[in-house]
């Protein structure tokens, strides 16, 4: 498929215009980053990797009745997602505590939570994308009382879906974060899930060991990034066993 327009250049993807009206074609990019992009490299197939597990994650969802931007996967690196207005949010699940919350709070990480605790960042890489309050989100526009209401409930079923099916394989789904996208069909607006779902996303350790299979093997220098994504995409059925995500042999 000949590309289009270049629409967007983010950290990890690349945005041009799609084939049809209202579409888009998502490219995966190898590059990695942590710490606000103050760590940076690029890691020989791990945009293949995430491709495909977006594509899996996203048509589940799909599968249950939860909205999102997937339409198709093209190949290997591209996918055909539906074009949306995104709400300037980050949506932060959390199931058990790790990460910045760890740090804030002064809670060991790991530990579990009495409840997922959702929490929102504002989408902009130049003020850190800052945790933010719903107060601030009502304050500033960014999304109405009843968006907030939705994202909540999608949010939530999100995090049904991915724990039930990562449990499965036995991993745990620590917390993860979404993007949220507005489509409109004629007077009447919808939310739906946008962005991507990957390790690049996830916090995913193995329930036994406590291995980490996401992007803190990178963040944290634990060893290989493509292995720990490939051994997601292995348990998942997403990547046969023997397969390598330079040569990936894709399920469909």
């Amino acid at each position: 498929m000949a590309r289009r327009k270049k629409i967007y250049e983010g950290k990890a993807k690349t945005l041009f215009e799609g084939p049809e009206p209202g579409t888009i074609v998502q490219y995966f990019k190898d590059d990695a980053t942590a710490f606000n992009a103050e760590k940076r490299d690029v890691i020989e197939g791990k945009g293949v990797l995430n491709n495909m597990l977006s594509e899996f994650f996203m048509t589940g969802l799909s599968n249950i009745g939860v909205p999102n931007h997937f339409i198709r996967r093209l190949n290997m690196r591209e996918q055909l997602v539906r074009a949306c207005e995104i709400i300037p949010l980050e949506v932060i699940v959390r199931n058990f505590a790790a990460g910045s919350l760890s740090k804030r709070l002064g809670i060991e990480e790991g530990t579990p939570l009495p409840r997922p605790i959702i929490e929102y960042c504002y989408k902009d890489d130049k003020l850190g994308d800052p945790l933010v309050a719903e107060e601030h989100i009502a304050a500033f526009g960014w999304a109405s009382q009843q968006d907030m209401d939705d994202i909540v409930s999608l949010a939530l079923r999100v995090n049904d879906f991915m724990s039930g099916v990562l449990y499965g394989v036995g991993i745990k789904l620590v917390d993860f974060k979404i993007e949220i996208g507005r489509v409109y069909e004629g007077d009447f607006q919808r939310l739906i899930v946008a962005d991507e779902i990957s390790p690049d996303s996830c916090r995913l350790w193995d329930m036994e060991t406590g291995q980490k299979l996401d992007k803190d093997v990178f963040r944290r220098d634990l060893g290989s990034l493509t292995d720990a994504y490939s051994e997601v995409a292995k348990r998942l059925g997403v990547m046969p066993k023997g397969a390598t995500p330079m040569k990936p042999t894709l399920i469909n």
